[in-house]
């Protein structure tokens, strides 16, 4: 007799149950409110993740961009460094200064060092 006793209680609660679940009052009530600072915890973190991860995929990009600009800069500095060690060479300054006709000769000895003694 107890055991319908409880039978009963537990018959009207699952119908109730059910009534509020397609009703909608249980969602918006108990489960909501009761649980809003979760809810709430869980969207901040979920939009604090969203904002990492587009902030990580920026960062991405522009590494990705510096790397290139790097990379083409360096070629620029090589080929540029080997222009002007082609240009300086002394067969090309003497070439040059043939085609623009400074009147300069080429030394036919090797340059020396003059020592002077400070007294």
């Amino acid at each position: 007799m107890a055991e319908s006793t409880e039978n009963k209680k537990s018959q009207p609660n699952a119908g109730s149950f059910m009534k509020e679940l397609l009703s909608g009052s249980m969602v918006s009530e108990r489960l909501i409110l009761k649980n809003l600072g979760y809810i709430s915890l869980v969207t901040i973190l979920a939009a604090m993740y969203i904002m990492n991860r587009f902030h990580a995929e920026k960062v991405t990009r522009e590494m990705s961009r510096l790397q290139k600009e790097v990379r083409d800069l360096r070629s620029e500095s090589l080929s540029t460094s080997a222009e002007l060690m082609n240009t300086s060479r002394q067969s090309q300054v003497f070439r040059l200064v043939k085609e623009k006709g400074l009147n300069l000769e080429e030394l036919k000895t090797p340059a020396y060092k003059l020592l002077v003694d400070k007294k």
